[in-house]
């Protein structure tokens, strides 16, 4: 079998010197061409990643997911008038998911309860806390019943519910859970488990709306949830007030919370989670406001929410 050398040397009426310099003619060109087909690409990128750059809003499902993305549309729209940006918004389908996506880097502005936003920062370094409602720093729950057990409104904890069905909210609300079981523990000495002589229940489809509707509906004979969730459905004809009466309100505990993630100041340049925050509590269109359930936005602080952080701990729910 001929060599390679010796095949190059009886190839045609070419020269090996001839077939080298057409061989390093084609890679030349091809090379050229690879280059400026690459630089095409990255600029391709960089036109996508440009356009693409956008500030990611969602929310822990406080109420119907399916209301979500029609409750932040108003929001979505001012940010993005406002500060001339681009802004969307993602359906979060529980409260771990919301936190996990902050986590991921996946969204940048989050409407946390105190407990998912102590969460989400502490996971998060350089995250914060920037807008709140007017009345979250003051924030409360109720406990209500089905109207067959005849329980009625007390100022007294209602130790007689401890032999009735009774269901929190998720298990990572702060209203709904996490400050409900600091109050059970306190006023009887025992954590909900215990006290309960029933199997405690957990709404796992809906937020708020959905424990004042299986207590409505008596599905449960008691439950605690949001107050301001309780009161907006009464307000609005979702439910009686008759039919899922209050017995029980706690004391009050900071909650709610506006939460950003520090990628925003790579994104849009330094000091613009500042302008985002102005924006935030500056705004008094009422259609935007809808999407908290509030009146007003004010300023908010990472140590607003340490009294959550230590209640977590104490009550073994965080690290």
């Amino acid at each position: 079998m001929l060599s390679l050398s010796m095949k190059l040397l009886r190839a045609g009426d070419r020269s090996i010197f001839q077939m080298m310099k057409g061989c390093l003619g084609r890679i030349a060109i091809t090379s050229t061409v690879l280059v400026i087909a690459s630089c095409g690409d990255k600029e391709k990128v960089a036109k996508e990643g440009e356009r693409e750059k956008a500030l990611v809003i969602t929310a822990i499902p406080d109420e119907k997911v399916s209301d979500q993305e029609v409750n932040y549309k108003a929001l979505q729209e001012y940010l993005a008038k406002e500060l001339n940006i681009k802004v969307k918004f993602l359906i979060s389908s529980s409260y771990p998911a919301a936190v996990e996506r902050f986590k991921n880097g996946e969204v940048h502005l989050v409407w946390f309860g105190g407990y998912t936003g102590v969460q989400a920062r502490s996971a998060v370094p350089g995250s914060r806390a920037i807008a709140q409602g007017d009345v979250d720093p003051k924030y409360k729950s109720y406990i209500i019943a089905n109207k067959d057990t005849g329980l009625t409104k007390s100022d007294e904890f209602p130790s007689g519910i401890k032999n009735l069905v009774f269901s929190f909210g998720s298990k990572s609300s702060t209203s709904g859970r996490l400050m409900p079981t600091y109050f059970i523990l306190k006023e009887t000495g025992m954590m909900p488990d215990k006290f309960f002589t029933k199997p405690l229940q957990f709404q796992t489809v809906g937020g708020h709306d959905a424990t004042a509707r299986a207590v409505a509906g008596g599905s449960v004979n008691v439950g605690v949830l949001s107050y301001k969730k309780y009161d907006s459905m009464v307000a609005d004809g979702e439910i009686k007030a008759e039919d899922a009466p209050i017995i029980w309100e706690t004391p009050y505990y900071a909650d709610y919370n506006l939460t950003v993630h520090p990628t925003l100041e790579e994104m849009f340049g330094e000091g613009f989670i500042d302008k985002l925050q102005k924006v935030l509590v500056d705004c008094t269109d009422e259609d935007v406001l809808k999407a908290f359930n509030r009146d007003d936005l004010i300023p908010a602080s990472n140590s607003e929410f340490e009294g959550i952080a230590e209640v977590a701990k104490e009550l073994g729910m965080m690290r």
